[in-house]
């Protein structure tokens, strides 16, 4: 399962950021997909730095994210939006360019853009609770980190691979093939 699968594919999470944004779920689903795409390609740049890959997987070992897919009722925690705006500052770099992705998104969505900005602290925390819930047991993050230290390309094609499904070197794609899914 890749990250939008994760995310859209998990009604309750939907319902959770439309609730707490005030959407009704076809807007909040909506945003999601457009907000997805820009926080997906975020990590995998961030990963890609040096140290990045390593940096990322201390965050997963460390940072408990995975409370944000396993209760969504955890986004509505002040300590959330606290949490997802240091790991759009992590990955993003400038609240500059959190501003960009969320008008991005709003542009491209016809969504508010004041509401995608609430939403993005949201949707970084689920991106990392899902790259949290994929890196538990065996599975494509777990052998990331272990390839870490031997191979850090490994590690990234790994990563790459959550974040984009299809192999193709855009995570756009699968979130609008997710979203064909549901409509």
């Amino acid at each position: 399962m890749n990250l939008a699968e994760t995310i859209l594919g998990n009604p309750e999470l939907v319902g959770q950021v439309a609730q707490n944004l005030g959407l009704g779920r076809n807007d909040a689903r909506t945003g999601l997909e457009a907000l997805l795409p820009g926080v997906a390609r975020g990590l995998r740049r961030n990963a890609a730095r040096p140290g990045g890959l390593e940096s990322l997987l201390g965050a997963l070992r460390s940072g408990r994210h995975d409370r944000y897919v396993d209760r969504p009722e955890s986004l509505s925690e002040p300590e959330t939006r606290l949490d997802g705006n240091a790991i759009l500052g992590h990955i993003f770099g400038s609240k500059d360019v959190s501003r960009n992705v969320a008008g991005s998104a709003a542009r491209e969505s016809g969504i508010d853009g004041s509401a995608l900005k609430k939403m993005l602290p949201m949707v970084a925390a689920m991106a990392m609770g899902a790259l949290a819930k994929q890196g538990q047991g065996d599975t494509a993050l777990g052998r990331a980190e272990a390839r870490t230290q031997q191979d850090a390309s490994s590690g990234m094609s790994l990563l790459e691979g959550f974040l984009d499904s299809d192999g193709d070197g855009s995570v756009v794609d699968d979130v609008l093939n997710l979203a064909r899914k549901f409509f």
